[in-house]
């Protein structure tokens, strides 16, 4: 995008300063034109709306980073301090039930103190948090540690979105919120990576705390960064904040040369006398009343049901693929053959991981084109297709079992992170109207990752206790009944822009039955 006007030519904007102004979105998408009339073919995007961009999209990679890269980290610890079944469970669910409670108890607080203010506080504390990882002197330690990084994590869920689509032009939310949240998939790659690089270059059984403190640097960096970006508009004008919100909406849509010259926010129209009204109630019943009941059961029922694949294959990737990619050493308790175990598993994680990458570049490409909800009802069945083909691979033994886990796997990623992994977490952040929507799109990401703690708890378990198969044959029928939800609670966003979407839900309570 473009933050400078062509040498010789100054765009020409009319500024609605009458008596009624403009709304906060219509300034956000507001598009110049030159003198000669030619319209600018996109909206500029400004410098403090790619820093915001960007500051939001560091959270989505710490999360891939750390989550996927306790993956890595596992059989190390395991060795260790001698972690058994359970042991390995609470690992791999410590920070997911962690980002259950930080969606739910602090998501919603940016309703309530500010978008900004809680983007802030959750980075300090995964900082804090991924230090104190870093030197936890015992398994308990450890596993609170994890807890806490979930937990910041948990707050970032629904922040970043609204941070984000709250801030950017409406024709670029789709592709601008996927493209952020692709940067998990770049985390979960670079998460599985780094820990290669450093198990080659340190082959030490405490290795996994140098990945860990790979990336406090990056993270002190990006909490300085917040301090340094806008206030929501759209926040600070709901509250009747409105002086604040023009300063604010100044500087967000500072450019060279400036336009808009001048910003006057449009004020809130007042409701004809025995019209209906929806009181701006912030609650989280609110969230199970009428008006809201589709998007809440929408945006929670569908990512609850891809978390239990996502993370349960996610997580425990590289031990499947450890026990089925020819070379590893049977019955390791040499550090020297859980370390060879370790890097062999890392490798065939991050050839499988590199589809994740590709599946969001293809939902940045079309959630806008196609919409959200076709994109995340072919996901799940591709999903399904996936971990149908690794479950065939228990059939078939030697190269042909091999290649049915992996060709099953990169569908599985490829479609998850296309579909509904990508498509949840946008729904999440736009079916809910302004007052509430860091509650809707916090216990959105809670409830989903009850699905995830579920598999990453259970997962090491079940693999023993039912094997392979018809875990990968019951996460089959689990995407196949997410497809049929999102079908059935269907609400499209594409091509509207937030401030319509709040007017739909006024409507449909003005016009809903007394």
């Amino acid at each position: 995008m473009i933050d400078q006007a062509i040498p010789g030519e100054h765009p020409a904007t009319v500024d609605d300063v009458g008596p009624g102004g403009k709304t906060v979105q219509q300034y956000i998408d507001e598009t110049p034109a030159w003198e000669d009339g030619t319209p600018v073919a996109m909206t500029p995007m400004t410098r403090m709306q790619w820093l915001i961009w960007g500051l939001a999209a560091a959270g989505k990679f710490f999360e891939g980073m750390v989550v996927f890269m306790t993956g890595v980290a596992l059989p190390l610890l395991s060795k260790q301090w001698g972690l058994g079944d359970f042991e390995h469970g609470l690992v791999a669910a410590a920070s997911l039930f962690g980002i259950l409670i930080g969606a739910t108890m602090l998501g919603g607080l940016s309703d309530q103190f500010g978008r900004k203010r809680m983007f802030i506080i959750e980075m300090v504390l995964f900082t804090i948090f991924l230090v104190l990882t870093c030197v936890s002197p015992n398994f308990t330690w450890f596993v609170i540690c994890l807890l806490g990084l979930g937990i910041a994590l948990g707050c970032d869920y629904p922040t970043a979105h609204v941070v984000i689509s709250e801030a950017i032009p409406s024709g670029a939310r789709g592709r601008l919120v996927l493209s952020a949240f692709g940067f998990q998939a770049v985390g979960a790659l670079f998460g599985t990576f780094a820990g290669y690089l450093i198990l080659v270059n340190h082959p030490e059984l405490d290795a996994w705390r140098w990945m860990y403190a790979a990336a406090i640097a990056p993270a002190v960096l990006v909490v300085i960064g917040r301090f340094f970006i806008t206030e929501s508009v759209h926040w600070l004008f709901a509250k009747g904040r409105v002086k604040e919100a023009e300063a604010e909406a100044a500087r967000l849509l500072r450019r060279n040369p400036p336009y808009p010259s001048k910003i006057k926010l449009k004020k809130k129209k007042v409701p004809k006398a025995g019209v209906p009204t929806r009181k701006p109630e912030t609650h989280y019943g609110v969230l199970f009343n009428k008006q809201n009941r589709r998007a809440t059961i929408l945006a929670s029922v569908p990512w609850f049901l891809q978390d239990l694949g996502t993370y349960g294959i996610g997580i425990f990737t590289p031990t499947i693929l450890a026990a089925a990619v020819g070379h590893k050493k049977d019955h390791a308790t040499s550090i020297a053959d859980i370390v060879h175990n370790d890097l062999l598993a890392a490798h065939g994680a991050a050839t499988i991981d590199v589809l994740l990458i590709i599946g969001i570049i293809v939902a940045v490409l079309l959630a806008d084109r196609a919409g959200r909800i076709k994109l995340q009802i072919i996901g799940f069945i591709g999903c399904a297709a996936g971990l149908a083909i690794a479950a065939m691979s228990t059939f078939f033994t030697g190269p042909s079992s091999i290649f049915l886990i992996f060709i099953g796997f990169m569908l599985f990623n490829f479609m998850t992170n296309m579909g509904p992994n990508a498509q949840t977490y946008l729904i999440a952040g736009e079916v809910f109207p302004i007052e509430v929507r860091g509650k809707g799109a916090g216990f959105a990401a809670s409830f989903a990752k009850i699905g995830a703690v579920m598999t990453a708890f259970l997962f090491p378990i079940l693999l023993v206790d039912v094997g392979t198969q018809a875990l990968l044959f019951g996460l089959v029928i689990t995407s196949l009944i997410g497809a049929w939800v999102t079908w059935q609670f269907r609400i499209e966003t594409a091509g509207k822009n937030l401030e319509e979407l709040d007017a739909e839900i006024d409507s449909e309570y003005a016009h809903a039955p007394a």
